[in-house]
């Protein structure tokens, strides 16, 4: 009985560590958060070029030095009730999921606070396990840290050229020769709409389509919003 007993039990040893290693490894991120309103943290993409030896270009740059039309250009393209919502927003990912075809294709919905909380704890690519564990990681940053302080983390940690380009200020030396505190509108619509796919769409040589979308995304941000009480420093 003893010698069939040792090795289950000795399974049951093992399957516990990995359980409770599985459970550090899910609730870390929720202690780490909050000493996000002091460090600047690195994306897992970022960590993960570093680890393989390739580029990384970022200047940490403060909200308050970033010119005032690129943040509410990044709320008007990417989440329009950044200000409102609780890290997610149902409304949205609603109609994103209807738009779809297929329930395979259904993309777009995540807010900005969904991207942060996906690039600084998980990967990249479509999965509907990332997606669990995204919802809330992003409830969670919307409680511990401020809007302000939200947008300051995205804008610093999205990936915002083609060759490791990550920060708007790596971004706007990239596509404009000049830094993210003297864009223009036009710059920084043409900044935003590279967001989703910075390999493929170019804000230094823009296509037709991506200077459409930038016009639509420029006029959008122009109109009168609540957005610049919501990202006003104490």
């Amino acid at each position: 009985m003893t010698s069939t007993a040792s090795p289950r039990n000795r399974a049951l040893r093992w399957a516990k560590r990995l359980l409770a290693a599985v459970i550090v490894l899910l609730a870390l991120p929720y202690f780490i958060v909050p000493l996000y309103r002091f460090i600047d943290p690195p994306s897992t993409l970022m960590l993960t070029r570093w680890l393989l030896g390739k580029r990384v270009e970022r200047t940490v740059m403060p909200l308050a030095r970033i010119a005032p039309i690129l943040p509410r250009t990044v709320i008007a393209s990417e989440d329009g009730r950044f200000c409102f919502h609780h890290g997610f927003d149902l409304a949205e990912l609603r109609a994103s999921i209807e738009a779809a075809d297929d329930v395979s294709e259904a993309r777009g919905g995540s807010t900005i606070t969904q991207q942060v909380a996906k690039n600084l704890f998980l990967w990249q690519g479509r999965s509907f396990i990332r997606k669990a564990l995204e919802f809330p990681l992003a409830v969670w940053i919307d409680l511990v840290l401020p809007k302000r302080r939200i947008m300051e983390i995205y804008l610093n940690i999205a990936e915002w050229g083609p060759n490791g380009e990550f920060g708007v200020e790596a971004g706007a030396r990239h596509a404009f020769n000049k830094s993210a505190s003297q864009l223009s509108a036009g710059e920084a619509a043409l900044l935003t709409v590279m967001l989703p796919n910075p390999k493929r769409r170019s804000a230094k040589a823009p296509k037709a389509g991506v200077r459409r979308v930038a016009a639509i995304v420029e006029r959008r941000a122009a109109r009168p919003s609540q957005i610049d009480a919501c990202l006003r420093g104490p």
